[in-house]
């Protein structure tokens, strides 16, 4: 169990490493600029989730893991994602 939850910490802190750089590569000035990182946190957990029912019902590989996290950072942060109204003055 302890494996586990080393695991699911470090998908969490890669998906937030994943989410913190699709934040530097977007334009400056975006709005709201925590929610890559911890959109990025999510999208980890739910990674390491799937990646885990993967493993146990049909012995996924392990490299599928860091594959599964920055999809689902891409995901959720690009064409999924949070849409930012560009036009609109603060």
């Amino acid at each position: 169990m302890p494996a586990t939850l080393l695991h699911l910490i470090m998908a969490a802190a890669f998906g937030t490493f994943v989410g913190s750089l699709f934040r530097l590569s977007r334009r400056p000035g975006s709005q709201r600029p925590l929610l890559f990182p911890l959109v990025g946190l999510a999208a980890g957990i739910a990674g390491y989730v799937i990646f885990y029912l993967l493993s146990v019902t049909t012995g996924a590989p392990a490299w599928l893991l860091p594959l599964l996290v920055v999809l689902q950072t891409w995901l959720w942060l690009g064409p999924l994602g949070p849409r930012f109204d560009r036009h609109r003055d603060s």
